[in-house]
């Protein structure tokens, strides 16, 4: 039988669901409906979205390209300043965004310790937005690594398997739902990102104005389009938790 829920704790829980509902009510009310339509079809948004979106898929690229082998490092191997490491992979995730695009700026800046110079470049806001969602899809993938029995890794190697092809036809196919997971929150991070990008990469109309970025520069001289750019964001960020709803369902059993 399911005990009854204390009436204090039913309470707290009824003004956190208010907080954070509220504002996003908040933009579905103030919404300009009638003229979203031409809102989001402007040039000025377009051009934000696509390069949100090439920006965003770019980091996502970085982020599994170098963030899986990272995982599979800290879920299998053992060895000295794997603490640390793990650390380090953590830290963008509490990391201010500002001070983030500020170590960029030391790191890959005109005066940089490596001359790359991608501040201010698209290049620059996808390094950006790379940085601070590479930690949520090391660490999904990295727990669901260690969440697999390694005797199938055992196994294929007393067969003569590689341990690179081991990893690609054995341990990858088992983790597949985890980097789905984490590459879609990984994804939605980098799109959402607005610190480190405009710290690292300006707010160049045309080169590294995302949409996070246009929201800000709109929403002085036209609120009403600053909303409807909200929006678009709002929409994306509930079609990715739709998208891990079943993931979350699993994980919670």
């Amino acid at each position: 039988m399911t005990s009854r829920t204390p009436a204090p704790m039913a309470a707290a829980a009824a003004v956190g669901v208010c907080f954070l509902a509220l504002p996003l009510v908040g933009v579905l009310v103030r919404a300009p409906w009638s003229d979203l339509g031409r809102q989001l079809t402007s040039s000025s948004t377009l051009t934000a979205l696509r390069i949100s979106m090439e920006c965003s898929l770019g980091a996502l690229a970085i982020s599994i390209v170098v963030g899986v082998p990272l995982a599979w490092l800290l879920a299998r191997r053992e060895f000295p300043g794997k603490s640390v490491l793990r650390a380090l992979v953590t830290v963008p995730l509490v990391l201010p965004p500002v001070v983030g695009g500020v170590a960029l700026l030391l790191a890959f800046g005109r005066r940089g310790l490596v001359p790359l110079h991608l501040a201010f470049t698209t290049w620059g806001a996808m390094a950006a937005e790379a940085f601070v969602a590479m930690p949520f899809l090391v660490l999904t993938v990295e727990g669901a690594i260690a969440s697999v029995d390694d005797r199938y890794e055992q196994v294929a190697a007393t067969l003569g398997s590689s341990p690179l092809a081991t990893f690609r036809r054995v341990t990858l196919p088992l983790v597949m739902p985890g980097l789905a997971a984490g590459a879609a929150l990984a994804w939605a991070r980098a799109l959402g990102e607005f610190g480190a990008t405009i710290t690292f990469a300006g707010n160049l109309p045309g080169q590294t104005q995302t949409l996070p970025l246009d929201v800000y520069a709109t929403l002085d001289r036209d609120p009403s389009a600053a909303v409807a750019l909200s929006l678009v964001l709002l929409a994306l960020s509930a079609a990715v938790l739709v998208a891990l709803r079943g993931r979350w369902r699993v994980s919670g059993r």
